[in-house]
């Protein structure tokens, strides 16, 4: 059987997936908002347990029937690539409709991964990495404890790029608080800019439990700010986007507000839509707090 060592975490795109932890924890395990992997110790998982695992997978159905494969936990890609290979070749054999595999990617992981390992292991199907950017703005980034700077996102998110794998970035509404909302917005704008992901996606900051935000929050000394604010900060980061191809999403079940569209073709849209909820809060359709979730 297929064995999940506490919380299991995945991205909404990846329901579908076959889902196997690769590793446990996170490496990195320090982001002041992350809650996820506080109660696991990081380690790479022994293979003839992974094996075993893929094994009873297809002979449960799975062989003709599974195409997506989620290599959790919160940093699988930071794993030795001869590990990696090897979990890919077996992918590979055991399953042969396979279309995609994927994981979490951390900056810490994206410094450790060259071009070439990158490469080699998209060829054996890991094509996809899901990456927090979270923010394009230094204090911000520091004050979320992500362990690099702006720059280095852009660096080693475009080493992904290189090796042609794709990218889906996520950003962190609210992150900065009040005093630095459209600061927060445009950088973290001008980032994805210079990244070119093929997806985007905005989630909104919310404490949860265990966390040094949390602790922040208790002495109250995290905004929360309210949806309009939040629809303004997400309006500015928006509109500044200069991508090509790329779809955006803020379909997430934190956001108040859900928009969707390919970008160019749908910004001038989503951009409208935001400034009628601007000009006409009262009419707008925010999520209820009881309906949002983490």
């Amino acid at each position: 059987m297929i064995h999940y060592e506490g919380t299991l975490y995945r991205p909404p795109s990846e329901a579908n997936s076959l889902i196997l932890q690769a590793t446990i924890g996170c490496s990195f395990n320090e982001c002041s908002f992350c809650g996820m992997y506080r109660d696991k110790k990081f380690r790479v998982r022994p293979w003839p347990e992974l094996q075993a695992e893929i094994a009873w997978a297809r002979d449960h159905g799975g062989a003709s029937g599974v195409r997506k494969v989620f290599l959790a936990d919160g940093d699988a890609l930071v794993a030795k690539a001869s590990y990696l290979k090897t979990v890919l070749e077996e992918l590979r054999v055991s399953f042969p409709e396979l279309r995609r595999v994927s994981c979490y990617a951390s900056p810490q992981s994206l410094q450790v991964r060259s071009v070439t390992e990158m490469k080699e292991l998209r060829e054996l199907g890991l094509n996809l990495y899901y990456l927090g950017i979270e923010s394009g703005h230094d204090a911000v980034l520091k004050d979320l404890v992500k362990g690099v700077d702006s720059g280095e996102m852009v660096r080693v998110a475009n080493k992904a790029t290189e090796a042609g794998v794709t990218l889906s970035t996520m950003i962190l509404l609210g992150a900065g608080g009040r005093a630095l909302s459209r600061e927060h917005a445009l950088a973290s704008a001008e980032v994805v800019n210079r990244i070119a992901p093929r997806f985007v996606s905005t989630l909104v900051m919310t404490p949860v439990e265990n966390t040094p935000l949390s602790e922040k929050d208790a002495r109250g000394e995290v905004d929360h700010l309210s949806p309009v604010e939040l629809a303004r900060e997400l309006r500015d980061f928006v509109a500044s986007l200069r991508l090509s191809g790329s779809v955006f999403r803020s379909n997430h079940a934190s956001n108040y507000l859900s928009l969707a569209g390919t970008l160019p073709k749908d910004q001038s849209s989503m951009v409208q839509a935001l400034d009628q909820v601007l000009a006409d809060p009262e009419s707008a359709r925010f999520a209820p707090e009881w309906l949002r979730g983490l």
